[in-house]
């Protein structure tokens, strides 16, 4: 099934998808507050928004655009109306090798994403980001990462936010390369296929549910759920707690990770700590991690978990699962990552 489809039929909105430029509506400018109904576009709420402390609520529908929240719209919070993240879902389907309109070359990757923020201390949550673009659709395309949510900046926290794509689906980076921007994700579902939660911010998530795909390929690994890309300075990279991880591919498909070292920043040193997760079938558990390029080996790199339960977590090859002791488990928390940051308090 195309996601497109899919996607619409999630909303329960007939007719569904809706023209990007249309004013929103302020519902009451003492409290701050933007509404975005069908008809109306998610951006033109963000360019309205003239100060911190904003918060745009998009009520059930499907809202076809691109969206990017600028650095000087601080403190916002994007929500969907109901509780339900299925009701609202903001999607588009750009590709790293998708051509600009303008002709000026292709988006790249980070360019490619469905929601773009630079904003500290944002906030989103009870809602779908979803990028549609399939390869099956674009043979000529090489360019295939295709991102939901491409997130800089600090203090950005999501909570019951779906995040739907193939490749590349959350791209979680730092506004600058000396940058140890922290981000939070609670009770998120994130769905892809190659290295689909990856970037070097100091990301956390608590109790999210990732999930990898079935892919039309007749080779393995299939893809990869990880690809962190820490920089060496930074003592804390990605961290999973009390997640789950399933897959719509056959057992032992799928890779656990990978470290990227960009060539920009060759002196990245990956880190990613997977910790009393349920991990499924559908990764490797003889050998669940493998190297992005033999010059940067996945044993030389910050990767390690600890009391990860389900078939995907067996150790039979101890030397591929490297694993912490109780104390080191310790210093691998939500707080000391996120240091003096308490999202929700």
């Amino acid at each position: 099934m195309r996601r497109r489809t899919l996607l619409a039929g999630m909303t329960g909105i007939a007719g569904g998808l809706v023209a990007a430029g249309a004013t929103p509506a302020v519902a009451d400018p003492r409290r701050r507050v933007l509404h975005v109904r069908p008809g109306g576009s998610v951006q033109a709420a963000v360019d309205a928004v003239d100060g911190p402390g904003w918060t745009i609520v998009v009520h059930p529908g499907t809202y076809r655009e691109v969206v990017k929240v600028p650095a000087e719209k601080a403190e916002l919070t994007l929500c969907g109306a109901t509780c339900d993240p299925r009701d609202a879902v903001i999607v588009y389907d750009n590709a790293n090798g998708t051509p600009k309109p303008d002709g000026s070359g292709t988006y790249g990757t980070a360019g490619s994403a469905t929601l773009t923020s630079a904003a500290p201390g944002l906030t989103v949550r009870d809602l779908t980001l979803a990028n549609d673009w399939l390869r099956a659709d674009h043979p000529d395309i090489t360019g295939t990462q295709a991102v939901a949510a491409y997130i800089t900046g600090d203090r950005s926290a999501f909570d019951n936010v779906r995040f739907l794509a193939h490749q590349d689906t959350l791209f979680v980076d730092t506004s600058a390369l000396d940058a140890f921007d922290r981000q939070y994700f609670h009770r998120c579902y994130i769905e892809g296929d190659v290295d689909f939660v990856f970037g070097r911010a100091t990301a956390v998530f608590e109790q999210c549910h990732f999930h990898t795909l079935a892919r039309d390929v007749d080779f393995t690994p299939k893809g990869m759920v990880f690809a962190p890309s820490t920089a060496r300075a930074n003592p804390y990279g990605i961290l999973a707690v009390r997640c789950r991880i399933t897959s719509g591919a056959e057992d032992g498909a799928y890779k656990l990770a990978r470290p990227w070292v960009p060539s920009y920043e060759t002196t990245a040193w990956p880190s990613l700590v997977v910790r009393e997760t349920r991990i499924g079938p559908g990764i490797d558990a003889v050998a669940p991690y493998t190297n992005m390029r033999e010059a940067y080996p996945w044993q030389s790199m910050r990767f390690a978990e600890y009391r990860n339960t389900g078939p995907g977590a067996a150790v039979s090859v101890p030397e591929n699962r490297p694993r912490l002791s109780r104390a080191q488990a310790a210093l691998h928390t939500r707080e000391t990552y996120l240091g003096d940051w308490r999202p929700g308090a």
